[in-house]
């Protein structure tokens, strides 16, 4: 017993220095997501028939099919089209690149949903009270609509990052050497003689990563719950 907890920090010990890495992919990827879902938010939002119906057509696809899917497709088919249509060479480039555009449109999908609902759950008195209170319409929008939205937005946001720190995992596949890559090629350099030891280990590193990550939103989460109050409180008082 003591032997397999030694054997099991050690493995721990090479796959902590691999962690940046992922918190590297997941901050590209949440970010890129989430300026893309906030463009298919608006577009869903707005008036034009034909991009509302191709954003949702995006989002539908998106939603429907597995991650590990998305991430080959991504993968193979990018490079040939970028190859084919506008002579682009790009097969040199590192798997990070594709698992970071794979999880963006991934993001972009579900966070425009998770936005719009978001924005839709704000009272529409609260922007006219602040219009009539003398605010500008992009005023009001920054200063009462959009604290509100994000604060409605926190709990889905945490589920997202959590998920990304899992899904993201698949990068391995395509080669990507982060704390999942690195678990994965020691299992294989030890002919799977270890493998138990390796990937209790590996849930030892994601599991306080995800409970940290899921702390964090909670605090947030307190935070803002203050926030949205003194919002209200003035915008709404007659």
């Amino acid at each position: 017993m003591a032997e397999t907890l030694t054997g099991m920090l050690s493995y721990m010990a090479k796959m902590l220095p691999y962690l940046p890495h992922t918190f590297f992919y997941v901050f590209l990827s949440l970010l890129f997501g989430i300026i893309l879902g906030f463009i298919c938010a608006m577009a869903k939002l707005g008036k034009n028939r034909v991009l509302r119906g191709i954003v949702e057509g995006y989002t539908t696809i998106m939603r429907c099919m597995p991650s590990i899917t998305v991430l080959f497709l991504v993968f193979y088919l990018v490079p040939a089209l970028l190859r084919v249509y506008l002579g682009i060479n790009i097969d040199g480039i590192g798997a990070l690149f594709f698992v970071i555009l794979t999880f963006t449109l991934f993001l972009g999908a579900s966070l425009s949903e998770m936005m719009k609902a978001s924005y839709l759950a704000v009272a529409k008195d609260q922007f006219e009270a602040a219009l009539s209170l003398g605010l500008t319409a992009p005023q009001a929008f920054r200063r009462i609509v959009l604290p509100q939205a994000f604060f409605y937005s926190l709990p889905n946001l945490g589920n997202t990052v959590i998920y990304l720190l899992k899904e993201g995992a698949l990068g391995y596949t395509l080669g990507l050497t982060d704390v999942m890559g690195k678990a994965y090629l020691m299992n294989a350099d030890s002919y799977n003689v270890h493998a138990l030891e390796i990937y209790c280990s590996l849930a030892l590193v994601y599991w306080p990563v995800a409970l940290f990550v899921e702390r964090v939103f909670k605090k947030l989460e307190e935070k803002f719950s203050y926030q949205k109050k003194e919002i209200r409180e003035p915008v709404c008082a007659p």
